[in-house]
């Protein structure tokens, strides 16, 4: 698989470690010369340990095969978070540190998270494009609040942050983007 092909959730080999990708970023080069370089961000699946490196769009890794399966979140404790498989009914724990970016989007009732499962061990899961959360505190909506550009901090039922328009009040659901952490719209 070449650098290029690296996207969010896939896995791969490199020195000898397997690699789950939480983010990559695209640089263009800057220069006519230049390649574009690809800085992927994620995790060791055995350790957990943090991993950041660079490819050229070019360079080669290993591609694991990887499954997804449709999971609903059952419950979090201090194990971490349960998942049920939609289909088997089969039950998957994960580790509150291996799924750390996807927590504060995480709600009771959330349609469309897949577990990423590589050799039969779950390796993380997978957020759908958008989810819906309710603003539990933020400050008081302006009536005279135009849809403009300016925003303030509300916080979400999960703890989340996110910078919403001023006319926005608590108790209101809103769509927000799981890959920006961004406000999208009222739900």
């Amino acid at each position: 698989m070449k650098a290029n092909e690296i996207k969010k959730g896939s896995v791969f080999r490199v020195d000898n470690q397997n690699i789950v990708v939480k983010q990559v970023q695209v640089q263009s080069p800057s220069s006519r010369s230049g390649s574009t370089l690809y800085k992927v961000k994620g995790h060791n699946v055995v350790t957990r340990q943090k991993f950041e490196r660079s490819f050229k769009g070019d360079e080669t890794v290993e591609g694991l095969e990887i499954s997804k399966k449709q999971v609903q979140l059952l419950y979090r404790d201090a194990d971490g978070s349960t998942f049920m498989d939609n289909d088997t009914y089969e039950q998957y724990t994960i580790s509150d540190d291996s799924i750390e970016d996807e927590l504060p989007y995480l709600s009771e009732g959330i349609e469309g998270v897949y577990a990423i499962i590589s050799e039969g061990a779950v390796l993380g899961i997978e957020l759908p494009a958008t989810v819906s959360l309710e603003i539990i505190e933020c400050a008081p909506g302006m009536k005279a609040a135009s849809s403009s550009a300016r925003t303030k901090p509300a916080t979400m039922s999960t703890g989340l942050v996110v910078q919403v328009p001023e006319y926005l009040t608590p108790g209101e659901v809103i769509k927000i983007n799981t890959d920006s952490g961004e406000f999208i719209s009222r739900a």
